[in-house]
């Protein structure tokens, strides 16, 4: 607490004014967390001094509160061109400058951040703009910024030292050195080999412990092929929904989401299903994640690799009803292809991948997707599509896209979209990089 308010005063934090007439004071309360090691273990404790900003109304005490943060898809590329190049790769924190003020407080942070990078000679990328680029001569700087956390990745130590002696300068800074934890995600390096692994192995051990599920019998797939899950397993007596209100079942699909969405690509599509039901779950809901049969929406899924790794996934409900497989499929190459030229656009502006510039290529498993996506003549299944996803024969045709069969049982993204046999479904986690050392 004392460290708390040393900061608050170093940094300017407050001034003490007479109360002006009509103006009604905030109040504020302190919040207290422990920090933990990569291994899961007390690192220290902090206490925070917060404003109550709840009590502000928008428009009249606060307008802008926007501040970005760096994607997840970015956190990912960025590691997987760390391995491949075998780069240097750090770590700073922002000590308090990012977390007290205002409302308006934390937008106009990132705004001051950013001035700084430009004067430093940091591009911003135009897809996330919180990922930057310094190029000098044959060396060059990345920098990732997430909320209070820094990210730096570098081919040459001395730029690197010389970005971080930069931002000690601007901002009140901690370096960490060498990354290892950053957001919740461990960090497992073997530079000889050329391997970087990500893991939230003490983040899954810590929701096991909160919600006393360390017991809880482990499977080899979530899912498998013949599971039955859907909307008929929802409690319809009060006595089933009372019974379900004390199963903490919203927070710990919460919980299994956030490591879906950053290292776990295997449990998209059982987490996917799990949270459909989250307004009234059932006990079957509870105890396992099965198929779901309820609907007649199709289920698609995709994922995308860099340097032998998994950068970008999904799994979701399409919005609309498909009146063929071949439809659906390729709503689903539409999907992908989507967020793939976003990802690429993204490397693109890293500058340091040449062979991006290439097509990007997308595999599908359906042949009459695939002829459909690579031809331009017309067809029925074609007639009842919407213009907007016409972008992928466009892409195609401008070769900036390339469409390609692959059979179901190599196609990667398979346990996206469905539940498999256990074998199946360890081969597929396997071919997308994933660890059971990590997991």
């Amino acid at each position: 607490m004392i460290d708390e308010l040393d900061s608050m005063k170093k940094n300017e934090v407050w001034d003490l004014v007479e109360l002006p007439e009509g103006v009604k004071p905030v109040g504020c309360k302190w919040n207290f967390k422990i920090k933990l090691d990569p291994n899961g273990k007390l690192n220290r404790f902090k206490a925070r001094l917060v404003a109550k900003g709840y009590a502000q109304k928008e428009g009249i005490d606060y307008h802008g509160t926007f501040s970005p943060v760096s994607r997840k898809d970015s956190l990912r590329i960025v590691m997987a061109l760390v391995a491949h190049f075998d780069l240097e790769l750090h770590q700073m924190d922002v000590k308090t400058a990012f977390l007290n003020g205002d409302l308006n407080g934390c937008q106009n942070c990132f705004l001051k951040f950013d001035e700084a990078m430009k004067k430093q000679g940091f591009v911003k990328n135009q897809v996330d703009q919180c990922t930057y680029l310094k190029i000098s001569g044959s060396n060059f700087t990345i920098l990732v910024l997430y909320v209070d956390d820094i990210l730096l990745a570098s081919n040459n130590l001395d730029m690197l030292h010389e970005s971080k002696c930069s931002l000690s300068l601007n901002f009140d800074m901690k370096d960490l050195g060498e990354a290892s934890y950053v957001i919740g995600i461990e960090i497992h390096r073997d530079r000889p080999n050329g391997i970087l692994g990500l893991s939230q192995k003490a983040y899954i051990e810590r929701v096991l412990t909160r919600y006393n599920m360390h017991h809880s019998s482990p499977s080899v797939a979530p899912v498998v092929k013949g599971d039955v899950f859907g909307s008929f397993q929802c409690p319809k007596m009060e006595v089933e929904k009372e019974q379900m209100r004390m199963i903490p079942y919203a927070s710990v699909v919460d919980s299994l989401m956030y490591a879906q969405v950053c290292t776990r690509p295997d449990i998209a599509y059982v987490t996917g299903m799990l949270g459909r039901y989250q307004t009234n779950p059932g006990l079957d809901h509870w105890k396992a994640a099965k198929k779901c049969k309820d609907d007649k929406k199709s289920t698609s899924g995709y994922i995308f690799m860099l340097a032998g790794g998994p950068i970008s996934w999904k799994s979701h409900k399409q919005q609309l009803t498909s009146t063929s497989t071949m439809m659906a499929e390729y709503i689903a190459v539409y999907n992908a292809t989507c967020h793939g030229m976003v990802l690429r656009n993204l490397i693109v502006g890293l500058k340091i991948v040449d062979s991006i510039s290439r097509p990007l290529k997308l595999y599908c498993d359906n042949s009459a997707a695939v002829n459909f996506s690579n031809s331009n003549s017309s067809t029925r299944a074609g007639l009842y599509l919407d213009t907007k996803y016409l972008f992928v024969r466009k892409r195609v045709e401008e070769g900036k896209l390339c469409i390609e069969f692959i059979s179901t049982h190599n196609m990667l993204a398979d346990p996206m979209t469905k539940g498999l046999p256990p074998k199946i479904f360890e081969e597929h986690v396997s071919k997308m990089g994933l660890s059971k050392d990590l997991i």
